[in-house]
């Protein structure tokens, strides 16, 4: 399956031909054999695709850490988490649909992904369907004291938010156009403050009093920013009172570093084609996709503290494409390729010498 996702293989007949033109490559995962066309089919149809999940998160604790319980002050990124989902189209209706194309029905499947900031890879994936609202996975989030959370406003769901707040944690997010809130307390806003586009800072009652037996009253704050380079403005809100107001929107733009996330994924795996037409297979794919990005990462990321010019993430999946059969130290490789390439000519012009003396 990572050869699926590093080849970009659109079906099962492609990558069982891509295997068997690479066999001899093999023996060194144990691969005696490729398997049949039906043999993969059967399997990522049975196969239990939270083996898969499972894997992901081991991988992600051995490479970047466990959570602790509670994070000191430091730097911003160290405590910046960030929510947010990605829709992947199924033109088929495997999943719920999740709209229509050209007339007709298509399924589609939503990758709900929470990141750190400091790692850039997922910490937390749900896989659902299309149709599943956001706000559903809230109560899931397990984060440590001190944390940074950072949403859009389809996340925002009043009692998780609340809870968060007694724990010590710090959401922010923008305000929904229907959401019931009343004016405490107009915070003073500078004239420094105003003139990088803060127009206003309050402390508020968040929640709708009809129904405060159900979802208690919360106190929160209120900003209104202007983005001089949209045009827009934005009505950003936080439980947090302490920070002052360019951070708060400071912290809510670093929200787009998931969505760059999302482009790198789909820009350097294929998610496009499937090669299964069930949910488990489609599951299993994700999840190896998720995998083969985590190990590129890491890859990457270790090549980068030795080397002076810094390889890209693609740079780097690419040349893992390029040399996933080869017998290679991948990462004295990416740090000088011009050495290592000598290196390589000199035993193997050593190697025929010997041959022919002998």
């Amino acid at each position: 399956m990572l050869f699926c996702c590093f080849h970009h293989c659109t079906s099962l007949r492609e990558l069982i031909t891509g295997l068997q033109v690479n066999a001899r490559r093999l023996h060194h995962l144990g691969m005696v054999h490729t398997p049949r066309r039906s043999t993969l089919a059967d399997a990522n149809e049975r196969r239990s695709a939270a083996f898969f999940e499972d894997l992901y998160h081991e991988l992600f604790r051995h490479h970047f850490g466990v959570l602790p319980d509670s994070l000191p002050n430091g730097k911003l990124s160290e405590k910046l988490f960030i929510i947010d989902s990605t829709t992947i189209t199924l033109f088929s209706e495997i999943f719920k649909a999740c709209g229509n194309a050209n007339g007709k029905k298509k399924g589609g499947v939503k990758a709900h992904v929470l990141i750190r900031a400091k790692d850039n890879v997922p910490c937390f994936v749900h896989i659902t369907k299309a149709s599943t609202s956001d706000k559903g996975i809230m109560p899931q989030l397990n984060l440590p004291k001190g944390s940074i959370l950072v949403m859009d406003k389809g996340y925002n769901s009043y009692i998780p938010m609340a809870e968060w707040a007694k724990k010590g944690i710090t959401w922010v997010t923008r305000l929904n156009k229907g959401a019931r809130w009343e004016c405490q307390q107009e915070r003073p806003v500078s004239e420094k403050m105003a003139s990088y586009g803060v127009h206003c800072d309050k402390n508020i009652l968040l929640g709708n009093p009809g129904t405060a037996h159900k979802v208690p009253l919360q106190e929160a704050r209120l900003l209104t920013y202007y983005d001089e380079q949209t045009d827009k403005e934005f009505l950003f809100l936080t439980n947090n009172r302490d920070l002052s107001a360019l951070t708060i929107a400071g912290i809510y733009k670093r929200r787009w570093q998931i969505e760059i996330l999302f482009r790198r994924i789909k820009q350097n795996f294929q998610l496009t084609n499937f090669l299964g037409d069930n949910q488990n297979a489609v599951k299993i794919q994700l999840w190896c996709t998720l995998i083969a990005d985590l190990l590129v990462k890491v890859v990457k990321d270790k090549a980068n503290k030795l080397k002076k010019n810094k390889w890209s993430f693609a740079n780097v999946a690419g040349l893992i494409r390029q040399h996933l059969g080869t017998y290679i130290d991948l990462i004295k490789f990416l740090v000088n390729p011009e050495k290592a390439i000598i290196k390589y000519t000199s035993e193997v012009n050593s190697y025929q010498l010997a041959l022919f003396n002998t």
